[in-house]
C-alpha cells in the first residue's frame, strides 16, 4: 500500500518492472558478446631466401585493414600440437629447408655467384629439411578439428619432406623461373574468394606447383602472357586452391616473394578474402 501511496501503480510498477528485467538481459547479452574473443592468427615466416621483415610488413597490412590480432614467429621447431592449439588460423610462408652449416657465400642464388671474385672457393652449401612429420600430423589434426590453414607461396616446398602436411596443404612444390611478369586469374571454378576479380600481373617467382585435390577446388591460375614456359611444363600452374578439410579449411596461394606482389591491390583483396574464409566470415 504505500507504493501505490507514493502515486505508482500496480501496472506502472510491472511495467518498471519490465523494463528493468529486459534491460538486465540486453545487458547480460552485452556481456557476453564483448566476452567472445577475436579471432587471432599466427603466421611462421621467415627462410634464407625470404627475409622475415618483408613478410611481417606485408601481412600486416592485410591483418591491420581486416582487424585482425597476428602473432608471428620463426621457431620452426617449436611448431606443435600445443603451439597451434590457441589459434583458429595459422599461416605458413616460408619452404622447407635450414642450413645448418651456414650458406654457399654471401648471395643466396649459387647463379649470382659466378661472377664474384673467387666465387668458386665459397663451399657448397647443404641443406636439410626442418617438418618432421608429428609436426605435419599437428598440422594435419589441427585443421581436421577445425583450423583454418592458410599457406602461402614457397610454403608448398614444405611437402616435399612431409606427407601429412603435403596431405592437409594439397600439393608440392615444382620449382621456378627468376622473376618474371606474369598473370594471375580466376579458374572457372566458381568461389567467394575470387567472386568479380579481376587478371593481374605482377612481377613475381611464378611457382609451379603439383595439386594433389580435385580440380573443381583451384580457383586461381598463373600465366606467363610471353609464352615463357619452365623447365617443360609450358606457361600455366595452378597458383591457388580453397577447400574444406574435415571440419577446418584450407587456401594456398602462390604469388608472395616480394612485398610489390604481396601489395598489388587484387592480390590483398584475395589475401583478405581467404582469411576472412577460413574463419568462415565469407
Amino acid at each position: 500500500m504505500k507504493i501505490l501511496d507514493r502515486g505508482i501503480s500496480r501496472r506502472n510498477l510491472l511495467k518498471t518492472t519490465g523494463m528493468v528485467s529486459a534491460g538486465t538481459l540486453l545487458g547480460s547479452a552485452a556481456g557476453r558478446a564483448q566476452s567472445v574473443p577475436k579471432p587471432r592468427a599466427l603466421a611462421l615466416i621467415g627462410d634464407r631466401y625470404h627475409n622475415p621483415d618483408y613478410i611481417h610488413v606485408a601481412l600486416d597490412k592485410v591483418f591491420h585493414e581486416l582487424n585482425i590480432p597476428i602473432d608471428y614467429t620463426m621457431d620452426y621447431a617449436g611448431l606443435s600440437a600445443a603451439s597451434l592449439k590457441p589459434y583458429p588460423l595459422f599461416l605458413v610462408l616460408r619452404d622447407g629447408m635450414i642450413w645448418p652449416e651456414g650458406y654457399s657465400g654471401p648471395d643466396a642464388y649459387t647463379a649470382y655467384e659466378t661472377d664474384l671474385e673467387n666465387g668458386e672457393e665459397w663451399p657448397a652449401a647443404k641443406s636439410v629439411m626442418w617438418m618432421t612429420e608429428d609436426q605435419g600430423k599437428a598440422i594435419k589434426d589441427w585443421v581436421s578439428a577445425g583450423g583454418g590453414f592458410y599457406p602461402l607461396h614457397n610454403s608448398s616446398h614444405i611437402s616435399l619432406s612431409s606427407k601429412n602436411y603435403r596431405d592437409v596443404m594439397g600439393g608440392a612444390y615444382f620449382g621456378h623461373p627468376p622473376l618474371r611478369p606474369f598473370q594471375v586469374h580466376a579458374t572457372g571454378n566458381a568461389h567467394p574468394i575470387t567472386a568479380g576479380m579481376k587478371p593481374f600481373v605482377v612481377n613475381d617467382e611464378q611457382h609451379y606447383v603439383d595439386y594433389d585435390k580435385d580440380p573443381k577446388f583451384v580457383i586461381l591460375e598463373s600465366e606467363n602472357l610471353d609464352g615463357l614456359t619452365y623447365n617443360g611444363r609450358g606457361t600455366k600452374s595452378p597458383a591457388g586452391w580453397a577447400y574444406d578439410y574435415g571440419k577446418g579449411r584450407v587456401v594456398f596461394t602462390a604469388v608472395g616473394h616480394t612485398i610489390h606482389a604481396m601489395w598489388n591491390p587484387q592480390y590483398l583483396e584475395l589475401q583478405k578474402r581467404s582469411i576472412r574464409w577460413l574463419l568462415r566470415q565469407l
